[in-house]
């Protein structure tokens, strides 16, 4: 969670992560305006540089190398991150309408989404062609056409119509890379096929003939026909018809035509031109619209015409970096001069590139190594980013003595269950207290549950829980899922049917516009979790404080022969584990700027996952005792588990399931500021010194917030269990250790280590990772 010192004055939102947007970031990260709050809205966390691209496409280039991770980017600039994809932008309220959460208020907003190639016009486009973009979709269609060519042993016809320099650089990257790969499958590269089919007269038409002729040869030479003057009129599964020839057999067509804007924008009332693409002055203002910005592809450049061309994009960033930062403070806009002739370098897939610039044509390796350096340089400027320093509430220079240290080192503290009063700390200071005795309280406070259990005298008992803590995400609406769901998991590992909810809500202080606009998401987020879960949210308290905080006091109901506590398990049980471990190191790494965006939402993910349906299948398959794995980490949880129910377990360390990065951010020594103590409780490991060897043991002390259910069952119905859950989407679920008999030994739990298996949950990630690597 980002900490602003300063109340917020002003709400900038940055709609798309395009070339542009991601210059005002950084921008904005290292020169920063009091008061002023940042949030990108970006379908796609990992935002390509469609430089890069075909070196991508080409395997000259992994994926990082050709993305920008948005996740870092985001917290080097103080910016929230929110995924979503805009639908509309009501300009009387100023909010920004998204398709997967409410509405984003800004006082100034900038428009960088880019655009995708105009498959509309022309029947059967978008059923039976791959549009290049957007470029995340492209990569996905290009893994499954990797595969195809592989894995087919007979002829494969590839055609790509477009014949601007996208469509040129892409169908050469294309041609030299699959070739490549179907030889290194053992197949013949001749059996593939490559055209590319032009409407205009000739391929390139913007650009000088000597360019143009190059390029034929290069084509000719490559064996890849070309057919120009060609209009397509119907796009057919295997075939494209065209305008007065017969139809051209292909069975992978690719589309990079002229593009086109979202849909979206025609129901804004914003100015658009006769395409509809947003009008903007020459300051990169959308006409009419003070405070409303754009840049990139996605605009109409009322001063003169510009190409459709991310050089242009790139050039608009520091402007429309300036042009916010003077809106903001009251300067005159400054002007956008885009350069009259930019210069171009068109890449072959090969170790060879092309140029042109002001009629002048250059061809040669050194062209591309120019064009490589060129790429890596501006790519560096966003993945590499100077290190991040942390407000802290007293200046390093003031203190003094042996608690300095961690002192100066509470600006880092984890939020969520990362938050907790350690498990020693918390025995200790509550081990004196005594509360009254009263018959009607079944499970009171000193006993190790997850829920106080009360005998109302009905034919149910009332299980109560209360949970609250610190803002671990920027985004408020996702912050009150993750905090209603994690309130909610004591209910469920308790086999209680929820009934009722307070809130306990804390807001920073600021402008009531911006404190209502963070409590109306958060609370919106909270309520859609506890409906789902049949939780009425009956009321609540709220209060300023320092920083963004909410919790629950919720209350549920379950018969007494449903209600799972720690102490039920028998030797011979199984232990299953529903979720994965890893948010803890995540969130610490997200605080640092060095866990990629993608690890964050995964995480996101499973945090806003809710554990009811996971308790009903281990109810029904006969558990015998149960937990939620929140701040005290598995290891914590199991041993309250294994001492209450007087037995020993066993777990098998490359058996338990990490969440996407958990183990590249252990292996970067990050851990949540909890771990420490919650490492105290691996006294109660047996073989501790061998277990310590292994590189993921730390992840046993990890503290998740809405973290999984950990369950005890027979062994002869786990198997039944497992798929079981499996198939209700919990994809991660494991058998991960065993319950054994109690021994004499003080120590009741052994760890199982052996070689590491292959990081879990990545199976979303195969289409990068695995087709897209270096030649």
């Amino acid at each position: 969670m980002q900490a602003m010192m300063q109340p917020v004055i002003k709400d900038v939102v940055l709609l798309g992560a395009g070339h542009a947007h991601v210059q005002v970031l950084r921008r904005f990260g290292m020169k920063p305006l009091p008061g002023v709050r940042f949030t990108l809205i970006t379908r796609e966390v990992h935002t390509p540089y469609s430089g890069m691209l075909p070196g991508l496409v080409a395997g000259r280039y992994r994926f990082d190398e050709a993305h920008i991770d948005t996740g870092p980017l985001a917290r080097f600039a103080g910016a929230r991150l929110y995924q979503s994809s805009a639908t509309g932008i009501d300009m009387q309220a100023r909010h920004v309408i998204c398709d997967n959460r409410p509405p984003v208020p800004y006082d100034i907003l900038s428009i960088n989404t880019g655009s995708t190639p105009n498959t509309a016009t022309v029947p059967g486009a978008d059923e039976h062609a791959i549009p290049v973009k957007p470029i995340d979709g492209f990569l996905r269609h290009f893994a499954g056409l990797m595969e195809r060519v592989t894995e087919n042993g007979g002829h494969r016809r590839i055609a790509l119509v477009g014949g601007g320099a996208g469509g040129v650089e892409l169908l050469l990257s294309l041609e030299a890379r699959l070739r490549r790969e179907a030889k290194a499958a053992g197949r013949d590269p001749r059996w593939l096929t490559f055209t590319l089919v032009s409407g205009a007269a000739d391929i390139l038409p913007e650009f000088p003939a000597a360019f143009q002729r190059r390029f034929r040869a290069l084509f000719a030479q490559r064996g890849i026909s070309i057919v120009t003057g060609a209009q397509v009129t119907r796009v057919e599964a295997g075939a494209l018809q065209i305008e007065g020839r017969a139809p051209l057999a292909a069975d992978e067509i690719l589309w990079t035509t002229e593009a086109r804007p979202p849909e979206w924008l025609s129901t804004t009332g914003l100015p658009l031109d006769e395409r509809g693409f947003l009008k903007v002055d020459g300051a990169l203002q959308v006409e009419g619209q003070e405070g409303v910005f754009a840049a990139g592809d996605i605009v109409a450049f009322t001063p003169r015409s510009l190409p459709k061309s991310g050089v242009y994009a790139v050039r608009a960033g520091p402007v429309l970096a300036e042009n916010i930062r003077r809106s903001l403070t009251g300067y005159p806009l400054k002007r956008y001069k885009p350069q009259r002739e930019a210069m171009y370098l068109v890449s072959t897939g090969e170790d060879y590139a092309l140029g042109t610039r002001n009629g002048i044509v250059f061809q040669g390796a050194w062209v591309w190594r120019w064009k490589d350096r060129i790429d890596r340089r501006f790519m560096e400027r966003f993945n590499v980013l100077p290190t991040m320093s942390v407000e802290r509430p007293v200046a390093a220079s003031q203190l003094a003595g042996p608690d300095a240290k961690e002192i100066s080192a509470a600006a880092m503290r984890c939020g969520g269950c990362g938050a907790k009063v350690g498990a020693t700390v918390l025995s200790r200071a509550l081990s004196e207290i005594e509360p009254v005795l009263r018959p009607d309280v079944v499970v009171g406070m000193h006993a190790p549950d997850d829920a106080a259990v009360v005998d109302t005298g009905g034919p149910r008992l009332s299980i109560h829980s209360v949970d609250y803590f610190r803002a671990i995400v920027d985004d408020p609406y996702l912050f009150g899922k993750i905090a209603a769901n994690h309130a909610l998991g004591d209910l469920f590992a308790m086999g209680a049917e929820p009934q009722t909810a307070l809130a306990i809500a804390t807001l920073p202080y600021g402008l009531a516009a911006k404190v209502e606009a963070d409590l109306r998401a958060m609370m919106r987020g909270a309520n859609e979790i506890m409906r789902e879960a049949g939780c009425a949210l009956v009321g609540g308290h709220s209060a300023e404080g320092a920083e963004l905080a909410l919790g629950f006091a919720v209350n549920g109901l379950a018969a007494p022969d449903r209600v799972l506590r720690k102490s039920g398990m028998n030797a011979g049980d199984v232990l299953i584990l529903t979720k994965p471990l890893g948010t803890g190191t995540l969130l610490a790494a997200d605080m640092r700027g060095k866990a990629k965006a993608s690890w964050v939402m995964n995480a996101i993910q499973h945090m806003t996952r809710s554990n009811q349906a996971a308790a009903e299948i281990l109810h029904a398959h006969g558990a015998s005792a149960a937990t939620d794995v929140t701040g005290f980490g598995l290891l914590g949880h199991l041993r309250e588990m294994v001492k209450a129910s007087g037995v020993d377990a066993s777990i098998t360390l490359n058996s338990v399931p990490l969440l996407p990065g958990a183990r590249e951010s252990l292996a970067m020594n990050i851990v949540s500021s909890l771990q420490p103590q919650n490492a105290r409780l691996g006294r109660a490991v047996r073989n501790r010194a061998e277990a310590a060897r292994d590189p993921h043991y730390a992840v046993l002390f990890d503290p998740q917030t809405a973290g999984g259910l950990l369950a005890a069952l027979p062994a002869s119905r786990a198997a039944a269990c497992l798929t079981g859950l499996h198939a209700a989407g919990y994809a991660d679920a494991a058998i991960i250790g065993e319950v054994m008999p109690q021994s004499d030994v003080k120590q009741p739990i052994t760890i199982v280590t052996a070689p590491v298996m292959p990081e879990r949950g990545q199976r979303g990630d195969k289409w990068w990772s695995s087709p897209i690597r270096p030649a």
